[in-house]
């Protein structure tokens, strides 16, 4: 159902889990999508940027046994969590579909994924996040960092919908379906941590 629309772009609503998501007609060429990506400066040395990955990194890590093994989804040119989880005992994989597109880590088996500010992007989000929790070890944990949809107020003046390659945007109520019918705990931390793990 409809949800919004600005002057870029309509935007929907999925009545079952309250996804709210831009039409795949409305999306940017892949090139464009690739072009905007490139203008992040998510630099492993820029302590700014450790602080803010720190939010998603920290409770995760409390949960993890020593040496666990994850893997950084949509790791980005530079990925900075791997290198954060890594200097500090971790084993980590990396994939990118346009950074590091060499697919093997998605055949592997997981004691965590990490996917911050990456879900927000997913063009096809059901078969996305089903194919990594397919990969999750019994117990494992999957982390996610995206800002949440409030209400249609709050979206109308939401600076995160303008990022054109933004097409997809949860809410606490989306988290607490797909949990539900994934058998899976839930926990939301702030404003956009969101951890599920997986029934052991």
């Amino acid at each position: 159902m409809s949800y919004f629309r600005d002057r870029n772009r309509s935007y929907l609503c999925c009545s079952t889990c309250g996804l709210v998501f831009v039409p795949p007609a409305e999306y940017v060429s892949r090139c464009a999508e690739k072009a905007e990506y490139e203008l992040h400066q998510n630099d492993i040395d820029d302590l700014g940027y450790r602080k803010f990955l720190s939010r998603l990194m920290s409770p995760l890590v409390e949960r993890l046994s020593p040496g666990a093994h994850g893997l950084d989804f949509g790791c980005g040119p530079g990925p900075a969590l791997a290198y954060m989880l890594r200097d500090i005992g971790f084993e980590v994989s990396l994939y990118d579909s346009f950074f590091v597109p060499d697919e093997g880590p998605l055949d592997a088996e997981y004691d965590f994924i990490c996917a911050t500010e990456v879900v927000e992007h997913l063009h096809r989000p059901a078969q996305e996040l089903e194919r990594l929790w397919s990969l999750l070890r019994p117990g494992g944990w999957m982390g996610v960092m995206t800002k949440l949809v409030l209400d249609r107020t709050a979206f109308a003046r939401w600076h995160y919908k303008n990022d054109p390659t933004h097409v997809c945007f949860f809410s606490v109520d989306t988290w607490r379906w797909w949990a539900r019918n994934h058998d899976a705990s839930l926990e939301i931390i702030g404003a956009d941590v969101i951890l599920l793990q997986r029934a052991s």
